[in-house]
Protein backbone atom coordinates (compact mmCIF):
# COMPACT_ATOMS: atom_id res chain seq x y z
CA UNK A 1 0.00 0.00 0.00
CA UNK A 2 3.19 2.19 0.60
CA UNK A 3 4.65 2.29 -2.61
CA UNK A 4 1.30 3.15 -4.43
CA UNK A 5 0.91 6.24 -2.19
CA UNK A 6 4.46 7.19 -2.71
CA UNK A 7 3.22 7.09 -6.85
CA UNK A 8 -0.21 8.77 -5.63
CA UNK A 9 2.32 12.27 -3.76
CA UNK A 10 4.46 11.99 -6.46
CA UNK A 11 1.89 12.39 -9.06
CA UNK A 12 0.23 15.40 -6.78
CA UNK A 13 3.55 16.91 -6.24
CA UNK A 14 4.02 17.10 -10.12
CA UNK A 15 0.15 18.39 -11.03
CA UNK A 16 1.07 21.13 -7.95
CA UNK A 17 3.86 22.39 -9.23
CA UNK A 18 2.44 22.56 -12.67
CA UNK A 19 -0.52 24.60 -11.58
CA UNK A 20 1.88 26.94 -9.56
CA UNK A 21 3.95 27.31 -12.83
CA UNK A 22 0.89 28.68 -14.89
CA UNK A 23 0.02 32.61 -14.62
CA UNK A 24 -3.42 32.97 -13.66
CA UNK A 25 -4.10 33.55 -10.68
CA UNK A 26 -7.03 30.74 -9.63
CA UNK A 27 -4.69 27.94 -11.06
CA UNK A 28 -1.86 29.10 -8.95
CA UNK A 29 -4.16 28.73 -5.68
CA UNK A 30 -5.58 25.24 -6.91
CA UNK A 31 -1.75 24.25 -6.95
CA UNK A 32 -1.30 25.58 -3.88
CA UNK A 33 -4.20 23.74 -2.58
CA UNK A 34 -3.05 20.24 -3.91
CA UNK A 35 0.76 21.00 -3.01
CA UNK A 36 -0.79 21.03 0.58
CA UNK A 37 -2.90 18.10 -0.21
CA UNK A 38 -0.21 16.37 -1.32
CA UNK A 39 2.65 17.18 1.92
CA UNK A 40 -0.16 16.05 3.98
CA UNK A 41 -0.28 12.67 2.53
CA UNK A 42 3.56 12.26 2.12
CA UNK A 43 3.82 12.70 6.14
CA UNK A 44 0.65 10.50 6.88
CA UNK A 45 2.61 7.42 4.39
CA UNK A 46 6.29 8.66 6.46
CA UNK A 47 4.58 7.64 9.52
CA UNK A 48 4.01 4.11 8.28
CA UNK A 49 0.54 2.81 7.82
CA UNK A 50 -0.45 0.28 10.59
CA UNK A 51 -4.33 0.22 11.07
CA UNK A 52 -4.41 -3.59 12.87
CA UNK A 53 -2.89 -2.12 16.07
CA UNK A 54 -3.54 0.98 17.85
CA UNK A 55 -0.77 2.84 19.42
CA UNK A 56 -1.92 1.94 22.97
CA UNK A 57 0.99 0.45 25.05
CA UNK A 58 -0.19 -1.79 28.04
CA UNK A 59 0.57 -0.47 31.58
CA UNK A 60 3.13 -3.50 32.31
CA UNK A 61 5.46 -2.62 29.58
CA UNK A 62 7.76 0.41 28.54
CA UNK A 63 7.92 -0.38 25.17
CA UNK A 64 5.57 -2.13 22.90
CA UNK A 65 5.87 -5.78 22.20
CA UNK A 66 4.58 -5.63 18.31
CA UNK A 67 4.73 -2.77 15.89
CA UNK A 68 2.30 -0.56 16.61
CA UNK A 69 0.61 2.87 14.77
CA UNK A 70 2.73 6.29 15.17
CA UNK A 71 -0.10 8.82 16.39
CA UNK A 72 2.19 11.64 15.79
CA UNK A 73 1.94 11.81 11.94
CA UNK A 74 -1.78 12.00 12.69
CA UNK A 75 -1.30 14.79 15.04
CA UNK A 76 1.18 16.74 12.86
CA UNK A 77 -1.60 16.49 9.61
CA UNK A 78 -4.83 17.51 11.56
CA UNK A 79 -3.03 20.81 11.99
CA UNK A 80 -1.26 21.06 9.13
CA UNK A 81 -5.05 20.41 7.65
CA UNK A 82 -5.79 23.60 9.76
CA UNK A 83 -3.08 25.49 8.71
CA UNK A 84 -3.28 24.63 5.03
CA UNK A 85 -6.98 25.94 4.83
CA UNK A 86 -6.65 29.18 6.44
CA UNK A 87 -3.84 29.87 4.40
CA UNK A 88 -6.29 28.69 1.05
CA UNK A 89 -8.34 30.84 2.11
CA UNK A 90 -6.53 33.93 2.75
CA UNK A 91 -5.05 33.42 -0.49
CA UNK A 92 -8.56 33.07 -2.43
CA UNK A 93 -9.67 36.08 -0.83
CA UNK A 94 -6.45 38.19 -1.65
CA UNK A 95 -6.46 36.49 -5.15
CA UNK A 96 -10.48 37.94 -5.52
CA UNK A 97 -9.68 41.21 -4.52
CA UNK A 98 -7.07 41.55 -6.76
CA UNK A 99 -9.13 40.13 -9.48
CA UNK A 100 -12.27 42.87 -8.05
CA UNK A 101 -9.39 45.44 -8.32
CA UNK A 102 -7.85 44.75 -11.61
CA UNK A 103 -10.37 43.04 -13.50
CA UNK A 104 -7.65 40.31 -14.62
CA UNK A 105 -6.43 36.95 -12.74
CA UNK A 106 -3.40 37.24 -15.61
CA UNK A 107 -0.26 37.69 -13.67
CA UNK A 108 1.28 39.58 -16.40
CA UNK A 109 -1.63 42.19 -16.72
CA UNK A 110 -1.49 42.98 -13.01
CA UNK A 111 2.32 44.78 -13.25
CA UNK A 112 0.97 48.07 -12.01
CA UNK A 113 4.20 49.54 -10.54
CA UNK A 114 5.74 48.96 -14.30
CA UNK A 115 5.23 51.28 -17.58
CA UNK A 116 2.87 49.90 -20.09
CA UNK A 117 5.73 50.70 -22.50
CA UNK A 118 8.71 49.14 -20.45
CA UNK A 119 9.66 45.69 -22.39
CA UNK A 120 9.01 42.44 -20.35
CA UNK A 121 11.73 41.16 -17.87
CA UNK A 122 14.05 38.39 -19.20
CA UNK A 123 11.47 35.65 -19.18
CA UNK A 124 14.10 32.56 -20.02
CA UNK A 125 17.85 31.98 -20.19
Amino acid sequence: MEPILAVFVGALFTVAIYLMMSRHTIRILMGVMIFGNAVNLLIFTAGRLTRDVPPIIPAALDVPEIATANPLPQALILTAIVISFSFFAFLLVLGFRAYQELDTDDSREMRLAEPKDDPLPPLGY
